[in-house]
């Protein structure tokens, strides 16, 4: 992690998820740029660098507990969506992805697990 570079933390404001995250890297001291999802959610290329540094699977982006993935029929749409759609019903709805969501140059951390950003950032 490069210190003149801070990471990047697509949160939700009301997530309370989120709020604990931003708390812990508060305490922690790590420099952070906070993103508003909703507001700014990730690029398509952001989401696929995201997933490639996090090591996971499409689906891992997704916020499958929230209303827009039920609202939406992801979990329909998920079996067929390919890839590039995926990212894009990402892309244009900030509330559909796992938050938070945390990007730095060389990794990225999915949902907020302390032991994971603790073995990151700590």
């Amino acid at each position: 992690m490069s210190a003149d570079k801070p990471i990047e933390v697509y949160q939700y404001p009301k997530c309370s998820t989120c709020k604990k995250a931003l708390k812990w890297l508060d305490a922690q001291g790590v420099a952070y740029r906070s993103i508003d999802i909703v507001e700014k959610p990730p690029s398509k290329s952001k989401l696929k660098t995201a997933m490639r540094l996090a090591g996971v699977e499409l689906r891992k982006l997704f916020n499958t507990s929230g209303q827009s993935y039920r609202g939406g029929g992801w979990k329909d749409k998920l079996k067929t969506a390919s890839e590039d759609e995926a990212l894009a019903g990402l892309a244009a709805d900030g509330k559909l992805i796992k938050r938070p969501l945390v990007v730095g140059e060389d990794f990225a951390l999915i949902g907020f697990r302390e032991a994971e950003w603790s073995e990151q950032l700590g």
